[in-house]
């Protein structure tokens, strides 16, 4: 979860392949073996965006487990230091404003959990942004 630098707006993209084909999405992609979950966060983000990790402090914000699936997601979030320019690799960027329904199943993808996930950043957002802290 990528916030601009004055967290009123949302990094996101458009799926241009399934799951979610068509629909709004967070940017991220898989851990490599052997690579740990921050690591791949900002190698994942750079290739998606182009954004460096000088550019921005991710902070491990919630794990989800789908045990029927056996998929594991960690999800990390962070608010951008300055303007950078997004470069795409995949799907198309757009920075999204936060006065959305993104617990909306036929435009977001991840059946509500990017609402979820929304509102945990909303509950710690002064923790989470806070530069003196780190988690």
């Amino acid at each position: 979860m990528v916030y601009n630098s004055k967290v009123d707006r949302l990094l996101m993209c458009t799926r241009k392949h399934d799951p979610y084909k068509g629909l709004y999405n967070l940017v991220g992609g898989k851990i490599e073996p052997e690579e740990t979950g921050i690591d791949a966060a900002y190698r994942e983000l750079y290739e998606e965006t182009g954004i460096k990790g000088d550019n921005i402090i991710l902070k491990h914000l919630m794990d989800f487990k789908y045990y029927f699936q056996e998929c594991y997601v960690e999800v990390y979030v962070g608010k951008l230091n300055q303007e950078v320019t997004l470069v795409e690799e995949v799907n198309k960027l757009f920075w999204s404003d936060l006065d959305h329904d993104f617990f909306d199943v036929n435009k977001y993808a991840g059946e509500g959990n990017i609402g979820h996930m929304i509102e945990q950043v909303n509950m710690y957002k002064e923790e989470l942004f806070d530069s003196k802290m780190h988690l």
